[in-house]
C-alpha cells in the first residue's frame, strides 16, 4: 500500500521553473535591446568622417539618419513590450530631468522664429525621457542590468572604431586621432566610450567583481584607444572619477590600497622618465591655443554676450545642436544656459547634485563606487564638453549613476 502511495506521488512541477526562467531572460533581453536602442539614437550621423573623408561602408545620409532618429520610437515600443503595464519607479532624478522637458516646451512655445525645428527636438527629447521612466522598474537590481547593457553599448561601438581602423588605418588616424570610419565617429566620442568603459572595469575589478585576466586585457585594449585619440578631457575625467571611485573602497578593500600604491609609484616613474614624451602628447601641436582651450573660450564668450530678453534668459532660445553661430559649444553648462536659460543650468546641476549626494549617504558597495566614478567623470567632462541636458550617452551614464544608488531590490518579471 504504502509502495503504490509513493509510486504516484505527485512530482515538483520543475517545469514552472524553467518557464519563469525563460520568462526572465527574455525580459533582459528586450530591456537590453531598448537600451542599446536608446544609446543608437544618441549617436549623430553625418556622411562622411570627422575629416570629411568617405566612409568605408557608403552609408546614405538619408538611410544613416533613419537608423539614428528610428531608433528612438523603437526603443520606445521595445519598451511597451516588457512593460505592459506602464509601471514606474518614482524617482528625483527623472524629476529633475523631466524640469528640461517643461522648459523646452515653454521656450518652444515662446519663440516664432524655427519653432518647427525646436519643437521637433522637444518632441524627441520628451520621447527620450518617457522611455527612461518606463525604464525605472529595473533600477536598483543585484546584477545591475542597465549598466551592463550601457557597457555593451559603448563596447560594441568602440569594436566597430576598432574594425574600421583595421580595415582603413589612414583614414581611422586622420591628422594623428583616432575616430570611426564605419560609422562616423568623432575622436571626442571615442575618447568619451573608451575613457567611460575603461574607468567602469578598473572600478568592476577594484570591487572584486571582475577577474584580473579579463580586466589587463579590457584595460590594454581600451587605453590603446583611449591614447590614440588624443583626448586629454576625457583623460583626465576617468583618472579623476577612478581616484574618487577607490577612495571610497579604500578602507574597505585590501586590492585597492595595494592598487593605489603600485600606482603611485608607476606614475612618479613615468613623469620623471617620461615627462617630455607626455608633455608633447598632452599639448597635441596646440601650444598656441591652450589658454582658450582650443577656442573654446572664444565661443564660450559669446554665448554669454549674446543679447537676450528676460524670457531668453529664463527659458532660453530653445533646443538645438548645441552649436552657435555654426561653432559647438563644447560646455555642458554653456550649452544647457544657451538652450534652456537658468533654469536648463539649475536642472543639470541639480541632477548631478543629486547623484553626488545621494552617494555620499550611501553604505559602501560596488554600486556606489560605480556611480561615483561615473557622476565623477561626468562633472569633469561637463566643463569643456556638452552632453547633460539633450539626448546623449552622457547622460545615459548620468542616469545609470542614479540607478545604481536606488535600494537593491528583487528581480521581477513585468511581462
Amino acid at each position: 500500500m504504502s509502495s503504490s502511495v509513493a509510486a504516484y506521488r505527485p512530482r515538483p512541477r520543475a517545469p514552472a521553473v524553467g518557464i519563469a526562467d525563460t520568462s526572465e531572460r527574455s525580459v533582459r533581453w528586450r530591456v537590453g535591446l531598448a537600451w542599446n536602442l536608446l544609446f543608437l539614437n544618441t549617436l549623430t550621423f553625418y556622411p562622411g568622417t570627422w575629416t570629411g573623408q568617405h566612409l568605408v561602408l557608403p552609408i546614405p545620409h538619408r538611410v544613416g539618419e533613419l537608423i539614428t532618429q528610428g531608433a528612438l520610437p523603437a526603443a520606445l515600443l521595445m519598451v511597451l513590450t516588457v512593460n505592459r503595464r506602464l509601471l514606474i519607479r518614482p524617482n528625483v532624478f527623472l524629476c529633475l530631468l523631466s524640469l528640461l522637458i517643461v522648459g523646452a516646451l515653454v521656450s518652444a512655445l515662446g519663440h516664432q522664429g524655427g519653432q518647427l525645428g525646436t519643437m521637433y527636438r522637444t518632441v524627441r527629447f520628451a520621447g527620450f525621457v518617457v522611455t527612461l521612466w518606463l525604464l525605472t522598474p529595473w533600477w536598483g537590481r543585484r546584477d545591475m542590468l542597465l549598466l551592463k547593457c550601457q557597457m555593451i553599448a559603448m563596447s560594441t561601438a568602440l569594436g566597430g572604431v576598432i574594425l574600421g581602423l583595421i580595415l582603413a588605418p589612414h583614414r581611422a588616424l586622420a591628422q594623428g586621432r583616432l575616430a570611426g570610419t564605419i560609422w562616423p565617429t568623432p575622436p571626442t566620442q571615442v575618447a568619451d566610450f573608451a575613457a567611460a568603459t575603461l574607468g567602469l572595469v578598473i572600478v568592476f575589478w577594484l570591487s572584486g567583481l571582475m577577474r584580473g585576466r579579463l580586466t589587463l586585457a579590457a584595460t590594454a585594449l581600451l587605453m590603446a584607444g583611449l591614447l590614440m585619440t588624443h583626448s586629454r578631457t576625457e583623460l583626465i575625467a576617468m583618472v579623476a572619477g577612478i581616484l574618487i571611485a577607490g577612495v571610497s573602497l579604500f578602507a574597505s578593500k585590501a586590492r585597492v590600497r595595494r592598487f593605489f600604491a603600485g600606482i603611485s609609484i608607476a606614475a612618479a616613474g613615468a613623469i620623471v622618465l617620461f615627462s617630455g614624451v607626455l608633455a608633447s602628447w598632452l599639448a597635441r601641436g596646440q601650444e598656441g591655443h591652450l589658454t582658450t582651450l582650443t577656442g573654446r573660450t572664444t565661443v564660450w564668450t559669446a554665448v554669454i554676450h549674446e543679447q537676450r530678453d528676460v524670457f531668453q534668459v529664463v527659458f532660453g532660445f530653445g533646443l538645438s545642436n548645441e552649436s552657435f553661430n555654426g561653432l559647438p559649444i563644447d560646455s555642458s553648462w554653456f550649452a544647457a544656459y544657451f538652450d534652456f536659460g537658468l533654469l536648463g543650468v539649475l536642472a543639470c546641476a541639480a541632477m548631478v547634485l543629486f547623484v553626488v549626494t545621494t552617494a555620499c549617504f550611501q553604505p559602501r558597495s560596488p554600486q556606489r563606487a560605480l556611480a561615483i566614478f561615473l557622476v565623477t567623470y561626468l562633472i569633469v567632462r561637463s566643463f569643456t564638453e556638452t552632453g547633460l541636458s539633450l539626448a546623449t550617452a552622457n547622460l545615459l551614464d548620468l542616469t545609470i549613476a542614479a540607478s545604481l544608488l536606488v535600494p537593491l531590490r528583487h528581480q521581477a518579471v513585468l511581462s
